[in-house]
This record gives C-alpha cells, sequence and structure tokens, in this order.
C-alpha cells in the first residue's frame, strides 16, 4: 500500500516537473505565480470593484456593492494584523497603502464627481 502511495506521489511530482518545462502554447491561460503581494492586490481590486471604482469584469458595469467592499476591507485588516512581523518591508507596505486608500474610499462622502 505504501508502495503505491509513493509511486502515486512520484507521479504528480513528476507531473508538476513535466509541465513546469513544457513551453507554454500560444494564447493558453496561464495563472500567475502565487505570492501574497499577487493575492492581497486581488482582494483590493474586488473591493474597489465593490465601491464602483471600475465595472465588475464579468457584468462590463459599475455598480456600488458597500457591504461586500466593507466585507473585504474587514478581509484584508484581519490579514494585515495575523500576519504582523511575518511580512517583507515591500509586503507590509502594499497592505498598509492599499488599507489606507480603500478604507479612505470607502468613508469619502458621496459627491457625485468623477474621482
Amino acid at each position: 500500500m505504501d508502495e503505491i502511495r509513493k509511486k502515486v506521489d512520484d507521479d504528480w511530482k513528476q507531473k508538476v516537473e513535466n509541465e513546469k518545462q513544457t513551453p507554454k502554447e500560444e494564447g493558453k491561460f496561464t495563472p500567475p505565480e502565487p505570492d501574497f503581494k499577487f493575492f492581497v492586490t486581488t482582494l483590493a481590486l474586488q473591493a474597489s470593484i465593490a465601491l464602483g471604482h471600475m465595472a465588475n469584469p464579468e457584468t462590463k458595469k459599475t455598480q456600488k456593492d458597500p457591504v461586500q467592499a466593507k466585507f473585504i476591507i474587514d478581509t484584508l485588516g484581519i490579514l494585515q494584523e495575523k500576519t504582523k512581523g511575518n511580512l517583507t518591508p515591500e509586503e507590509t507596505n502594499l497592505l498598509e497603502n492599499l488599507l489606507y486608500e480603500l478604507r479612505v474610499a470607502y468613508l469619502a462622502p458621496e459627491t457625485g464627481e468623477a474621482k
């Protein structure tokens, strides 16, 4: 039984290694390498969409959803709290700046003017 598991694990590792060495097909979506900066930037983008700062890529419409925006902003705040002391200075600054900008935008009164 252990031999079967090892073979499966080895097969999985080999497939991953082969994918890394296989040239990328033209026009085929290749996801970016996952990292903390990409993750928080993606969440911030979702919050910006919920704040109505940009159109939703699926609907092509700009709509405000303050409940969703607050949820995402609060989630980023939790990430900041839980990762304190474990981030690079660049990651820390990125998260602080994103949170500041999103919180200000969330609290900003509606003026009717385009930002």
